[in-house]
């Protein structure tokens, strides 16, 4: 799995990013039996930046914690398949099929830290998972899928020790 990382703002928090990105993709695919070489790209930004892609892509203007753009369909959530790929979802130069991109407000991975009592990581780490879910074909529009979603992200942040307990 390749990983792309950009960070458009200066926050710096106590924890690496990119290691911390790359664990919990790397986590969930493998949990999800994932059999395809892949990239993702992730965006950190802030909360104006993000306001503007969400007024952009789903008509809602104000800021969100992490916004998920699928480079994959599929026919059931973590049903990964070769079969049906474009070619504009693959690296020509690499052959790895583009996953998506998440975009998550670095300014809302440190407000909803302080709101729920737990780390900055914890909360990256949750929302990387909850994306990486997303990007796999996952959703939380009933309460079935949310119960099957919400609880893959909770594995997948307990395999990694990334608690809520931990803090700051």
């Amino acid at each position: 799995m390749r990983l792309f990382l950009d960070n458009d703002t200066d926050v710096i928090m106590n924890f690496d990013y990119e290691d911390t990105a790359r664990a919990v993709i790397e986590e969930a695919l493998k949990m999800l039996d994932c059999p395809l070489d892949l990239e993702v790209s992730i965006l950190l930004t802030d909360n104006e930046t993000i306001r503007i892609y969400n007024r952009d892509t789903r008509d809602i203007d104000s800021p969100t914690d992490v916004l998920s753009y699928p480079g994959l369909e599929y026919d059931r959530p973590g049903a990964f398949s070769t079969e049906g790929v474009l070619a504009d979802c693959t690296d020509p130069e690499t052959g790895l099929i583009n996953l998506g991109e998440m975009i998550i407000s670095l300014d809302k991975v440190v407000s909803q830290a302080a709101q729920y009592g737990h780390s900055k990581k914890r909360e990256f780490a949750f929302l990387v998972a909850h994306s990486i879910l997303h990007l796999c074909g996952f959703d939380h529009e009933t309460d079935e899928e949310a119960k099957e979603m919400f609880g893959l992200q909770d594995e997948i942040l307990d395999h990694l020790g990334i608690t809520r307990d931990i803090s700051d």
